[in-house]
């Protein structure tokens, strides 16, 4: 019996300023809850989720300010674009979460939407803390010395 060949995994949206913006710290994948219409669209690759963070309520995480456009051929049973879409995570990682983001005072910050193997849409969502604008300016030197670096490398060899 011959097996299913193993789908490859599709990024929907990719958080890219986050990584400039944040000092990120532990990493989580999460499930989220979407309607028909959002998993259409997200199916699409429209999907935006650089202003977007997480947010604890009653005892849950909720994606914010994500926007996942309309999708056009679903009439009148379309979805709001930026509602609050509930995360999937077990409560332990929950706790811990919360915990960090109330006591520590970290973010909780989006860095891709995705479709894993299975063809279901995930979350990878992580613990961060802002940069100051002297961390930025020395991420970007430091981003320009390894551009550099290669550079003179490959003439090099």
């Amino acid at each position: 019996m011959a097996t299913a060949p193993k789908r490859p995994i599709k990024v929907a949206a990719d958080n890219r300023k986050a990584r400039y913006n944040y000092a990120i710290g532990e990493v989580f994948e999460a499930g989220i809850a979407l309607t028909g219409t959002e998993v259409k669209s997200l199916r699409g690759g429209k999907a935006t989720i650089a202003e977007s963070y997480a947010g604890a309520e009653g005892g849950e995480l909720w994606l914010l300010n994500a926007n996942i456009p309309e999708y056009l051929q679903a009439n009148r049973f379309n979805h709001a674009p930026k509602r609050p879409r509930k995360l999937l995570l077990h409560k332990r990682q929950i706790h811990k979460l919360v915990a960090a983001v109330e006591r520590e005072g970290m973010t909780i910050v989006p860095l891709k939407l995705y479709f894993n193997e299975k063809g279901k849409a995930k979350v990878e969502i992580a613990l961060a803390r802002g940069k100051k604008l002297h961390d930025k300016r020395e991420t970007e030197k430091q981003r320009s010395w390894d551009r550099e670096r290669s550079r003179v490398l490959r003439d090099r060899g």
